[in-house]
Formats: structure tokens, sequence, C-alpha cells
């Protein structure tokens, strides 16, 4: 079965395939835009400095092995173990251009660690729920869910032990190997 889409005036041909790719990452990026925009409040600090009681931040960019990682004042994570990948952390509001922290995930683990500014986070992962999708091009796109405790944190952030972190994500595996993040978290204190 073939679909006729039109565009600028002309019909072509779309393989179903392509469609279905097409559809799921359309809805996938709509949910991750509507569900931040629902659940998450303002940026990290507010006017006051005052940590907001759920926020949002963009993962972005290609994974890269940490070999010696930073002492971030966790004890429950080790950067230095070699397990450990990173990327970049981003404000989900506003200009994305430059990075506010870093974020580490073991993908052989369980754990995860956050670098923000004012402190770190430590988590782990409580449930994953990523489908594949072939990207046409020898890759993979990851799209799902994924839950996490926050067990141990520093600085602004100590107040979020106990509380939870709602991942919605779009991970990219191209054909090399290399894994390139799209991720927005919804970190949230114990209710």
């Amino acid at each position: 079965m073939k679909t006729i889409r039109t565009s600028i005036g002309r019909s072509r041909l779309m393989k179903p395939k392509n469609l279905i790719l097409k559809t799921l990452l359309v809805g996938a990026m709509v949910t991750m835009l509507s569900s931040s925009l629902l659940a998450a409040g303002p940026l990290p600090q507010d006017q006051s400095q005052k940590i907001a009681d759920t926020f949002s931040i963009l993962l972005q960019g290609p994974y890269k092995s940490v070999v010696h990682g930073p002492d971030l004042g966790l004890t429950t994570v080790d950067l230095s173990d070699g397990s450990y990948s990173k990327t970049k952390i981003y404000h989900l509001h506003g200009k994305t251009q430059k990075p506010i922290g870093t974020f580490y995930v073991q993908f052989d683990g369980m754990s995860v660690a956050y670098d923000l500014p004012g402190g770190a986070i430590a988590m782990v992962f409580t449930a994953i729920d990523l489908k594949p999708i072939p990207d046409g091009q020898g890759g993979t796109y990851l799209i799902g869910t994924g839950d996490l405790d926050i067990t141990e944190a520093t600085g602004v952030y100590q107040s979020f032990v106990g509380g939870h972190n709602k991942m919605v994500d779009i991970l990219h595996q191209l054909a090399d190997g290399t894994f390139v993040e799209h991720c927005i978290c919804i970190i949230s204190r114990k209710v």
C-alpha cells in the first residue's frame, strides 16, 4: 500500500514505512513539548533564587565516553569508573545555544548524574520504555519515556532527594554506533 502526498502542487508516492516513521517522530516531538509545557514550572531558578518545585531541562547532543569524570560531591556515582558517557544540558525554555551543565549516564547500568549550576543530582532508572524505529540510514531512533528516582543531591538541589524525573526521549543511534540525545527531563521534588 502506498499513500499519495501532495506538496507544492505535486503528488508523489510515499512508502508506508516512511510515513509511519515520520508520524511517530512528529507525535513524539509534540508529546515532548506538550508534556513539558503542562508539567514543568519555570526555569530552575526564579528571580528570588529559589528552585522551582518542578523544572525541565533539555539533554541534547552526541554522547562521549568519560574516562576521568569530575567529583560532583555525590557518593552514589563514580564518574571515573569508565562506565559513563556524557552529553550537554541546556535550558528548555528560551535560547539553547549555551549549555548549562553536563549529563552523565551508564548505558550498561541504571545510574545517571546531572551537573547543574548550584549543585548536582544522582538518579537511578526505575522504568524505561523505548521503542526502536529505523531511521532509514542504517541507524535507529529509540523513542519513549524513562522514569528515574532521585537518590542523592548536592547544593541547591538537596531538597529534591526522594523526588522524580520523567524523561521524554528521542535517542538516536547512528549507523556508526554513535548515540545522539534529544531528551526533555521533567524533574520534581517529592510530593
